[in-house]
């Protein structure tokens, strides 16, 4: 059966975050710059409006003062916004979309989209008012989409109303952001903003077992200038090209994975058709799983109906891993005192050895509500490629905020090599010679200087057979209803990737 992949490319993506736009941290200029650091696409969604925000509460007074001023601010800088999307986008190389966050109680958050870099702030009432708009802006030629966003709060609080979700507009939902993972409550991302918990009844399983027809996407909700930032959600489309044209229609088609952070290239087919298809009936249906990841693999699931019907984990190794070979070593940055700025400079290069590619995972700060001062810059990083097999990053940590929550700077090398590899340059001045063969036993860490100073860490080199896994199994069912089957992947770093679902109609 032929690959519906084969004439597609993976691309990764944020299409929700927020600056000082409307109400956060850092300029567009920033943001426009993180994410060509680490992304292929991006829009940025200043906060826009909230036809029914809570008025009349004296306890929420200063919140609703605060919306509000962001509204204005999102408003007088709209044209600039507009003017930067254009400005960025570049076909075949960094793609941009116009959009704006329209918030909710009743129907839940959800975002805006324009395919272009045309299109204004609709401060509508309600949903049929918003859907009306929109309906006019595609009858001038541009098209336009919803996204519920962070759907797992109670519907009523700002959660996703699946009574209200019409396929109109809305062909995806966000399931991974920094308020957490949405898709059920067993996932170990939680809901934990002072907006409350994760309720079945707006988890992505309850809304597919109603029978809608969404596909799933991951990203940031970040608030300091920072789309992509590193462990709050991103997204990967499989499109046929890096341009506008490509990364919308792969939207529209549901050709989408939800990521939590790691660069994992998800390839779910069933019956020779692409996650996201809407299949005739069939009885026997032919799934095949492909996962290429950004570390070893813990877990491949597959699900029908919600329920897991099977479940890949990897085998129990033979020997240790051996040289010559690919793989993956992660350089992770930061520790040290909580709030100090530590600057970092590194130069690398691989000796005796390939190095094959770079993924960046880097982080803007944690900020989700107002703050009193403010960093002078929120575009503190930038890296590059030095010759064939070198690597220079200038970045900034600041300590973790808590012992749970990483405030980290990392990159990602996959590397050919063999015994006499080696990563050699400079961090911050000091002189780096680790082995890859060393990195094969373990991690390393080196500390700046005494004890509570910043850490550079090589994680283990990680064989690239580790973080890959192919499944083919076969299901049988006969269904008066319609049937839905998805995939999710859990690396043992603790990441994890959502497929869109796969429909077949009841026979």
């Amino acid at each position: 059966m032929p690959n519906p992949y084969d004439a597609l490319h993976v691309y990764y993506g944020d299409l929700h975050n927020h600056s000082a736009v409307g109400y956060g941290h850092g300029s567009a200029e920033d943001a426009f710059h993180n994410a060509r650091l680490q992304l292929d696409f991006v829009c940025l969604t200043p906060h826009g409006w909230w036809h029914d925000i809570p008025v009349g509460e004296p306890r929420l007074a200063p919140l609703v003062d605060y919306h509000r001023q962001g509204f204005d601010r999102a408003a007088q800088q709209w044209e600039r916004v507009q003017e930067l999307v254009r400005q960025h986008h570049q076909d075949g190389a960094f793609v941009t979309f116009l959009g704006f966050e329209w918030h909710s109680c009743h129907y839940g958050d959800h975002n805006v989209y324009f395919k272009g870099d045309e299109g204004e702030i609709i401060r509508a009432p309600d949903m049929d008012a918003l859907r009306a708009a929109l309906r006019q802006y595609r009858a001038r030629g541009i098209e336009t989409m919803l996204i519920p966003h962070h759907i797992g709060y109670k519907a009523g609080y700002r959660g996703i109303n699946w009574a209200e979700v019409e396929p109109e507009f809305i062909h995806l939902v966000e399931i991974m952001s920094m308020h957490g993972a949405g898709e059920t409550e067993t996932i170990p991302n939680r809901y934990l903003h002072t907006m409350g918990p994760l309720d079945w009844q707006s988890s992505l399983l309850y809304g597919l077992a109603q029978g809608h027809i969404v596909g799933v996407v991951g990203s940031t909700d970040h608030h300091s200038a920072h789309p992509g930032s590193y462990g709050h959600g991103r997204l990967a489309v499989w499109a046929d090209a890096l341009t506008r044209d490509g990364i919308w229609d792969a939207l529209v088609a549901r050709r989408t994975v939800a990521l939590t952070g790691d660069r994992i290239a998800l390839q779910f087919a069933l019956n020779g058709a692409p996650m996201g298809a809407l299949l005739p009936p069939a009885a026997e249906r032919q799934i095949e799983v492909a996962v290429s990841g950004g570390d070893a693999l813990d877990t491949v699931e597959v699900l029908h109906n919600n329920r897991v019907i099977h479940r890949w984990t990897p085998p129990v190794p033979s020997a240790e891993p051996a040289l010559p070979g690919t793989f993956k070593a992660h350089l992770e940055l930061g520790w040290g005192e909580r709030g100090e700025n530590v600057d970092w400079h590194v130069d690398l290069r691989v000796v005796d050895g390939d190095l094959l590619s770079v993924e960046p995972r880097l982080r803007g700060h944690e900020i989700v509500a107002p703050q009193a001062g403010e960093e002078d810059s929120y575009a503190f990083s930038d890296w590059g490629r030095v010759g064939a097999d070198g690597v220079r990053l200038v970045t900034r940590t600041w300590g973790n905020p808590t012992t749970t929550t990483p405030a980290t700077q990392g990159m990602c090398f996959e590397v050919r090599g063999d015994e006499s590899t080696r990563f050699v340059g400079t961090i911050n001045g000091r002189a780096v010679d680790v082995p890859l063969a060393d990195l094969l036993a373990g991690p390393r860490a080196t500390y700046l200087g005494g004890f509570l100073t910043p850490v550079y860490y090589f994680h283990r080199a990680v064989p690239l057979h580790e973080t890959t896994a192919r499944l083919a199994l076969t299901d049988r069912a006969h269904s008066s209803q319609r049937d839905w089957y998805h995939v999710r992947v859990r690396q043992q770093n603790g990441h994890w990737a959502w497929s869109s679902p796969i429909w077949i109609e009841p026979a």
